[in-house]
């Protein structure tokens, strides 16, 4: 795993080794995505093979941008890699920041660009299976009630994600 993301090494951003990043808990940028179909939500569960938290249940997408890529195209980028969704236009909802265990000891400390993306009808989707091993649709408040109910299903940055910043990413629904 050499990929390189952005991180705060002494106050100062760098390229860091991802494996690197997570064991020494380092601040560092992520992007995460939900799609929307109305209140439904596309969720993925991760593959088995992922080196945390493999086969819980996540956002729609979520992961770090490279080194120097505008948070937006990584969105659109990762949509792609992940799941074969193209043809989108996500909207920046806002950043926040959070630090989890996720196990293993890695620690994911992230500044993360929050996206939506609102589809109509049917999504082609085409997982690639290194990365999701299913996806589903559920309504969001649905979803939160879950996560409430049943956290050791869920990933860390949803629970989070739901748990405190629910209105920050969804509260343009009562407008839908």
């Amino acid at each position: 795993m050499t990929e390189k993301i952005p991180a705060w090494v002494d106050g100062e951003l760098a390229p860091v080794g991802k494996l690197d990043v997570h064991q020494r808990g380092l601040r560092h940028k992520a992007v995460s995505v939900f799609v929307m179909r109305g209140t439904d939500v596309l969720i993925q569960q991760r593959a088995l093979s992922k080196y945390h938290t493999p086969g819980l249940w996540a956002n729609t997408c979520c992961t770090h941008p490279r080194w120097g890529e505008d948070a937006g195209v990584c969105a659109v980028r990762r949509l792609d890699e992940e799941l074969g969704i193209t043809g989108l236009a996500p909207v920046w909802k806002g950043r926040v920041e959070y630090r989890a265990d996720v196990g293993g000891g890695l620690i994911e400390h992230e500044v993360v660009e929050i996206f939506t993306a609102q589809v109509s009808g049917s999504l082609g989707l085409d997982p690639d299976p290194s990365e999701v091993m299913a996806t589903k649709w559920v309504d969001i408040y649905e979803l939160a009630a879950r996560v409430t109910r049943h956290p050791a299903e869920f990933t860390p940055w949803l629970q989070i994600y739901l748990d405190q910043h629910l209105d920050l990413i969804f509260g343009d629904l009562a407008r839908v």
